[in-house]
């Protein structure tokens, strides 16, 4: 409500519709991918967004041949219009849930090595107990998947951080601990061997995730700490990538080993400096929908006390029973 009051408009008609198309234009950098996640035509699509900058008397968007952004007026719209969206929706869903039923959906960020938890066996349970409840799943790194949880943009994340550090600014539940491993193609020479050291990895060459990232920060730590230079001459974004040119014999990688057995066509050494790797559940602070409630109920999480070890009871036993 606070949105429609504080926008200037000629007729006060604004349609939440319109909004959406904002939202998934804004997400997707593009009109076209906009109008199929929406499930509209695209030319209905920019009508309505031309038709909503023409009332605002603003354009939203910058649009050229090849990109699409947000402008300063659009900065400044989305997190009003967001949140006007998540209130209807929150409406909705807490009339459904009064009656006694769980509506809505829920947006759930992965990380590509989740390893804590099963993620389809947990769709599976969720959708068996809450069919009503509609899922979107988004892809991306640790640090993005927490920042867009504190936008709001997503409800829930499964994300990893090395050890010692915790995401800020949202509620956190600690999901498990691991160590990275050494993953490797079959034939190469590290295979023979029980065990090797960061000293002996760094003789060798690289695939990683982008620099910059919570996943590569991992293994960029425990080299510097060891005072060890390494060459990263592959960056991928997915894992499953990364295990094929390892396999192809492009380099070696270093990723959880509870992730590792999901892999094919690699092997595996342990390495006796690995740096510690954390899975974390994260969800926002502002609030939490039915829906949300219910995502963290099927995970057995306990929301009263945000911060701490896992009781990990729910999550073994779905991983248990796929």
């Amino acid at each position: 409500m606070f949105v429609i009051r504080s926008i200037n408009r000629k007729d006060g008609s604004m349609e939440f519709h319109q909004l959406r198309y904002v939202l998934a234009v804004a997400e997707t950098s593009s009109f076209t991918r906009a109008a199929e996640r929406c499930l509209v035509v695209q030319s209905a699509l920019s009508h309505q967004i031309a038709r909503l900058e023409r009332e605002l008397g603003a354009r939203l968007f910058e649009r050229t041949s090849r990109r699409v952004r947000l402008t300063p007026a659009g900065v400044a719209f989305l997190p009003a219009a967001r949140q006007c969206l998540d209130a209807a929706e929150r409406a909705a869903a807490e009339v459904a849930a009064a009656v006694g039923e769980v509506r809505g959906r829920v947006t759930v960020g992965l990380i590509p090595t989740v390893a804590a938890v099963d993620i389809p066996a947990t769709l599976c349970a969720f959708r068996e107990r809450y069919p009503h409840v509609r899922v979107r799943l988004r892809g991306g790194g640790s640090d993005e998947l927490v920042e867009h949880v504190k936008q709001g943009v997503i409800d829930i994340a499964f994300v990893g951080l090395p050890g010692g550090v915790q995401p800020k600014g949202v509620d956190v539940h600690e999901l498990a601990r691991d160590r990275l491993v050494a993953v490797i193609a079959p034939d190469h020479p590290l295979a023979r061997e029980p065990a090797v050291d960061l000293h002996r990895l760094a003789a060798e060459v690289f695939v990683d995730f982008p620099a910059g990232s919570a996943g590569r920060a991992q293994t960029d730590q425990a080299f510097s700490a060891a005072n060890l230079v390494r060459d990263v001459a592959f960056e991928v974004t997915a894992a499953d990538l990364m295990a094929e040119l390892v396999a192809a014999g492009l380099g070696v990688a270093m990723l959880p080993s509870a992730y590792v057995p999901w892999l094919s066509g690699v092997s595996t050494v342990e390495v006796a400096d690995a740096p510690a790797r954390v899975e974390y559940l994260v969800w926002s602070r502002l609030g939490r929908t039915p829906a949300v409630e219910a995502f963290l109920a099927v995970l057995k999480i306990p929301t009263g006390s945000p911060i701490g070890p896992a009781s990990r009871s729910g999550v073994e036993g779905l991983r248990a029973n796929s």
